[in-house]
């Protein structure tokens, strides 16, 4: 799948959370996008847990 063709499905999906859920359920989906995305490159070997922590923590600019 495209870029474009992921950033418009995600975006779809933000739009109708918005539309049913409200802000906060807005909020909570995008969220929760972020945590699967995370979790998706940790799992793929894009990135490790270390990198992410050091960042959060201060100790790596990224």
């Amino acid at each position: 799948m495209s870029p474009v063709a992921t950033g418009a499905l995600i975006g779809a999906a933000l739009a109708i959370a918005a539309l049913l859920f409200g802000f906060w359920g807005f909020l909570l989906v995008a969220v929760f996008m972020v945590i699967g995305a995370l979790i998706g490159a940790l799992a793929s070997g894009r990135t490790n847990a270390n990198a992410i922590f050091g960042a959060f923590t201060g100790r790596r600019s990224s």
